[in-house]
């Protein structure tokens, strides 16, 4: 059964090998990365870690049994109750609940380990996978996402105002 699991430095080589097996498969729903990214790999996942450290961002991984890593699910901009959601999956594991699942969970660390209120999440408006995780998730439609936000595409703001499930 996959964990979601606090993004740790050990996770780095199975982070990478994630980010390289997936690039084409997120390209074609979400702006690449683009080449700086890999090349810069090792500075920008220890600034991540760096940022996780002082409160600003949480990082999650979703890991198999076998150690791979399935997802990424991050908090970004915690600030007073709110924060901004990101998250991307696995093609082997796409379209088998697993992003939602992984959504619901960090919906419940958000409040129980960041005492966050509020989530924001962006999506273009041709990625209906996303928006689909989004509302199994919780999240409802808000208004007009910036383009710029999106790597250019139109879309739309969801947010997911949490309550502690007892």
């Amino acid at each position: 059964m996959p964990e979601l699991k606090r993004l740790h430095a050990g996770h780095a080589p199975a982070v990478l090998a994630f980010e390289l097996a997936n690039r084409a498969y997120f390209a074609a729903s979400v702006s690449d990365r683009g080449d700086d990214f890999f090349d810069q790999f090792t500075d920008r996942y220890n600034a991540s870690l760096a940022e996780q450290e002082a409160g600003i961002c949480a990082f999650y991984v979703l890991v198999a049994e076998d150690g791979s890593v399935l997802g990424r699910f991050n908090l970004y901009d915690l600030e007073d109750g709110i924060a901004r959601l990101g998250y991307r999956v696995a093609e082997r594991v796409a379209g088998r609940g697993v992003a939602t699942a992984a959504v619901r969970e960090l919906c419940r660390l958000a409040v129980v380990r960041h005492g966050l209120r509020t989530l924001r999440a962006a999506t273009s408006h041709h990625n209906a996978a996303s928006q689909r995780v989004l509302t199994k998730a919780g999240f409802v439609p808000v208004g007009p996402a910036d383009p710029a936000d999106l790597g250019g595409k139109p879309g739309t703001w969801y947010q997911h105002d949490l309550v502690l499930q007892p």
